[in-house]
Formats: structure tokens, sequence, C-alpha cells
């Protein structure tokens, strides 16, 4: 037989879809400090997290804007991959994987303190509050390159993903 019962049927929106946040990764990742569209949407997360954990004293508040600024776009990667949306969840990861990088922007930032903050010259920069906190300042790159890194791997494992379930099973007898 020249065919199988089962066939992958190319979705070309999700195609498109996947090409567009491909790009989009590729100039984000090439334009680090500029203010990007999505960087409103991931703002308010960051400032949000700081707001929700104020109870629980100064390192875990001030860390949790980092926290959530990941955190909060993995758990609509995990909705849609118990939803068994698995093309939404991996085109999702780009998200998270962006997360990641721009963590590691503000954490290489730490020792500097050039990033522009919200209130201005008189608030604290969370990451130099925790790596100081951690007495691991001098390490600011090992952990900003990390964090780097582990964002892109993620963003290329997201547009691999997303390349993959571009292609739907499909059966020939319906």
């Amino acid at each position: 037989m020249l065919f199988s019962a089962d066939q992958s049927k190319l979705h070309y929106k999700r195609l498109v879809a996947t090409l567009f946040v491909f790009l989009y990764a590729v100039y984000y990742l090439f334009s680090l400090s500029d203010w990007h569209f999505i960087d409103n949407v991931n703002l308010i997360i960051h400032e949000a997290g700081h707001s929700i954990l104020f109870f629980l004293g100064d390192f875990i508040r001030i860390s949790a804007g980092s926290l959530f600024q990941v955190l909060i776009p993995t758990l609509f990667v995990a909705y849609f991959f118990i939803q068994k949306q698995y093309f939404s969840a991996s085109l999702l990861l780009f998200w998270v994987g962006q997360n990641f990088v721009n963590v590691s922007v503000y954490a290489r930032d730490s020792v500097v303190m050039q990033l522009p903050l919200l209130g201005g010259d008189n608030v604290v920069h969370d990451w130099n509050y925790m790596l100081m906190h951690l007495n691991l300042l001098g390490s600011t790159e090992i952990i900003a390159n990390g964090i780097y890194l582990l964002g892109v791997f993620i963003i290329i494992a997201g547009c691999v993903l997303s390349l993959f379930f571009s292609f739907e099973k499909e059966s020939l007898n319906k």
C-alpha cells in the first residue's frame, strides 16, 4: 500500500504562527536593550509578584517579581498541555523563554544598576538585593549567562515543538 491509514496534515496557520514567533524571537534576542510590546505585559506580572507576596518578607517579596515573570507564562503552558493543546503549549514556551532572557538582562544589571526602574533611582534593584544577600554579587555574569542560556534553550524548544505540532495526524478514513 502506497499510503498508510494515518498521514500527517500540515496546518498552514500553525506554521505561519510558528514562523512569526521564531522571527520575533530572533529579533528579540538581537535587541535586548530595546523595549518590546511583550515587556508591557511582563512588567505588570513582575510587579504583581512583588505585591502578591509582600507578606512573606523582603527577600521573597523582592524575588517574587522575577519568579512570577517566569511562573505565570509557565502556568499557561501547563494549562494548554493538560488540555492536550500541544501546539498552543509549545508556542507559549516562547513567552517562558523570553521571560528568562528578560530576567537575565535584569540580573546582569545587578552590579552596574543602569536599567531604568519603576520609581526611579530610589527603589531597590531586585537582583542587586538578592545577589548581595546571597553573597553572589561576584557571580553575576555566571548567573545571568545561565539564565540567558536557559531562556534561549526554551525558546528554541518552543519553536521546534511548535513546528512539530504544525503537523497533525489525520485518518484517511474520515
